[in-house]
């Protein structure tokens, strides 16, 4: 079987769920090698190996994650070049979509993004997505060069798998022109206790209809051991961090459960989330648009309604 390359999301060394989601994904057409830039290599390698990786190539060359995405690009391309894999996977997240744009130009090839499930197809993987704000699910596939695939979170299970887990360090060239531009300092996010909003298998989001106050939202979604998320209309009148919108121009994310209290389903909001398994909310108004694409409605006050669900979640 040829070989899949699986871009590994990683902080500090400290390996993403994505990445043991796309070797899951990888299986299916191919064997996954991951490909591990910047420091935390050697102590990843064992996961790694645990969900399929039959090899890991090493990049620890400082330059090579100390210039943004440039480099990472320019690795990916080489290897592609080198090894003629069956498919390239990468996060379907900002610095991932920007990768495996730089990566499809290098290398003349197609690209696929914001991927929800990917399957073996007779001549390449066959990819499905939801388009138009979630109106539409299309099933896509890459007809010129290496397949480049952006996978979203929570797109696959988890599965464990023995791979080899075979360690190869690269030695890279990457040019002046990837170094262009520098990372001159970072600053750790805060610690919040919660999962990442893109990553978390439950998420709980408010809106204007919060009037300011997350607590019940907070206090809900903390008892689920869920992400907190926002519409824009919460973020934008100072309610919530920016960095905690959900939406088409915030992040879009696919969990397991998704519950929208207070919020009235915007076709922005929903190109966010419309891909979530099982989508509950929480509104006064039972004419909201929300309840159009949910499985489970409340028409009540979130202030009555989340206290109450927390306290039957603690009960179980």
């Amino acid at each position: 079987m040829a070989e899949v390359l699986v871009l590994v999301d990683h902080a500090s060394g400290a390996v993403k769920k994505p990445a043991a989601e796309m070797l899951t994904v990888a299986r299916r057409f191919g064997e996954p090698s991951a490909v591990f830039i910047g420091p935390g290599a050697d102590t990843a390698k064992d996961l790694l190996a645990r969900y399929g990786a039959e090899k890991i190539y090493s990049v620890s060359d400082s330059s090579a994650w100390e210039h943004l995405v440039a480099p990472q690009a320019e690795i990916l391309a080489q290897l592609v070049s080198e090894k003629q894999p069956a498919a390239v996977l990468i996060p379907s997240n900002s610095a991932g979509k920007e990768i495996g744009a730089r990566l499809a130009i290098k290398t003349e090839s197609g690209l696929i993004t914001d991927v929800e499930d990917v399957q073996a197809g007779g001549d390449g993987p066959v990819t499905t997505q939801s388009v138009f704000a979630g109106s539409y699910t299309v099933d896509s596939k890459v007809t010129k060069g290496t397949p480049i695939i952006c996978v979203k979170p929570n797109s696959a299970a988890p599965e464990q798998a023995a791979g080899a887990g075979a360690f190869e360090e690269l030695s890279v060239s990457i040019s002046e022109d990837a170094k262009a531009a520098k990372i001159t300092a970072s600053e750790p996010k805060k610690a919040s206790g919660r999962p990442e909003l893109t990553e978390a298998a439950i998420v709980v989001s408010g809106g204007r209809g919060t009037g300011g106050d997350f607590s019940p939202v907070e206090t809900f979604a903390d008892t689920l051991g869920a992400a907190v998320g926002a519409s824009r209309a919460a973020v934008d009148a100072g309610w919530y961090p920016h960095s905690s919108q959900v939406g088409q121009t915030g992040k879009q994310v696919s969990p397991q459960l998704y519950v929208a209290a207070g919020i009235s389903g915007a076709i922005q909001h929903r190109a966010g989330m419309q891909t979530s398994k099982t989508i509950v909310a929480v509104n006064k108004d039972e004419e909201a648009p929300i309840f159009e694409l949910v499985d489970f409605g409340v028409v009540g006050d979130l202030f009555q309604v989340l206290p109450q669900a927390t306290e039957a979640v603690k009960g179980k």
